[in-house]
């Protein structure tokens, strides 16, 4: 039994069937086809697989962030409206990633469960991404336009959670333009 092969499919069946799908070991072994004395030699409980799980979705969500940042080809306002588009691919796929953290802070709300710290230190480095290519873009208050981009984001999450509809993606993607538009406006002097 291959670790990642166990946390890709555990990550799996979160995507598709949310936290609330994987109620116990017994059931999330039996979703990903492994057998539960094998997954209890690695995780002896549910929250450790949950916790092992969302702490390898968050490396691959950093490593998408980073070759991002990289990419020459596309401009700082396209590597910040680019998650939508994955969202939406995702979601198309019948995969709802991003939920995942959201999720984990209502369904972990004690602030010190390290399950809720992992949810928050991701949605702090979603902020961190926002708030370092608006700063690169030199637009207006690159704080509060990071908070209102990271709130955009947050909400689609928050509604794909219930909703499950890519028009909610489409229509924050449309939202979070609007905003980066209007702050590079600002910057630019046009609404003075």
């Amino acid at each position: 039994m291959l670790r990642e092969h166990v946390l890709e499919h555990a990550l799996s069946v979160l995507e598709k069937n949310g936290l609330a799908a994987a109620t116990s070991l017994e059931k999330l072994a039996a979703k990903i086809g492994v057998p539960l004395e094998q997954l209890q030699q690695f995780w002896p409980d549910r929250d450790a697989l949950l916790y092992d799980t969302l702490r390898f979705h968050s490396q691959q969500i950093d490593t998408w962030r980073r070759q991002l940042l990289f990419d020459e080809t596309l401009s700082n306002s396209q590597k910040l409206l680019a998650r939508y588009q994955v969202l939406e691919t995702s979601v198309n796929n019948g995969r709802f990633p991003g939920c995942l953290f959201i999720a984990a802070c209502s369904f972990y709300p004690q602030s010190d469960h390290p399950i809720h710290q992992l949810a928050e230190q991701q949605k702090r480095a979603s902020w961190q991404y926002t708030h370092d290519l608006l700063v690169a873009l030199e637009t207006d208050n690159p704080t509060m336009v990071a908070d209102q981009m990271e709130l955009i984001l947050e909400g689609c999450l928050s509604r794909l959670l219930i909703k499950r509809s890519t028009r909610d993606v489409i229509t924050a993607r449309q939202l979070a333009e609007d905003v980066l538009r209007f702050a590079q406006c600002r910057k630019n002097g046009a609404l003075s």
